[in-house]
């Protein structure tokens, strides 16, 4: 029974690990689709974002702002409401890389590197994508911006891979090494 259930158990790693990369695709496919955006789609959906954001932080801080108030911070924001996306999308898809790499056993500055170089040429590649699309051009800030935003999601992952390992996945490390002295 015990090597019945140890087979389960390397079965579903093999299936499963793989699958872990299934993140990172799904958040190539957003970016994508949100750098397909023309120029006009992409200006509306960051200003409904403003007026979203700037709604709720009415609501909460009780600012009193008018309708037409926060239609004016909206507008007057889209530029830092688009390098925020831009940072976040590009954080997200460094943590959906880097974690299934940090499984997989990549580490340090191998991790940084491969996950950074793939991300990095990934946002190069998307800042030539929108020199296609209507409306849009690339821009080397944007891949400044994108490059912060991938480091950071890297470092976060590292910080939480290793403290992961140091404490939650210890005991099991330890269990394991005094089956194998067995």
């Amino acid at each position: 029974m015990k090597y019945f259930i140890m087979y389960i158990k390397q079965t579903l790693r093999f299936v499963l690990k793989p699958l872990s990369f299934v993140p990172a695709i799904i958040m190539m496919v957003v970016i994508f689709n949100f750098s397909a955006q023309d120029g006009d789609q992409s200006s509306q959906l960051s200003y409904e974002v403003g007026v979203k954001v700037l709604t709720i932080a009415n609501e909460k801080l009780d600012k009193g702002w008018s309708e037409k108030r926060i239609d004016q911070l909206s507008r007057a924001g889209q530029h830092y409401i688009r390098k925020t996306a831009h940072f976040t999308e590009y954080f997200l898809l460094a943590v959906s890389v880097a974690f299934p790499l940090y499984v997989y056993g990549v580490r340090g500055l191998w991790l940084v590197f491969s996950a950074g170089i793939f991300c990095v040429g990934y946002a190069c590649l998307d800042e030539y994508h929108q020199s296609f699309v209507a409306g849009r051009s690339p821009g080397k800030k944007d891949v400044v911006i994108d490059s912060a935003g991938i480091f950071f999601g890297i470092i976060v992952t590292r910080i939480v891979g290793w403290t992961g390992r140091m404490t939650i996945f210890r005991p099991l490390s330890n269990r394991r090494k005094k089956e194998e002295k067995r």
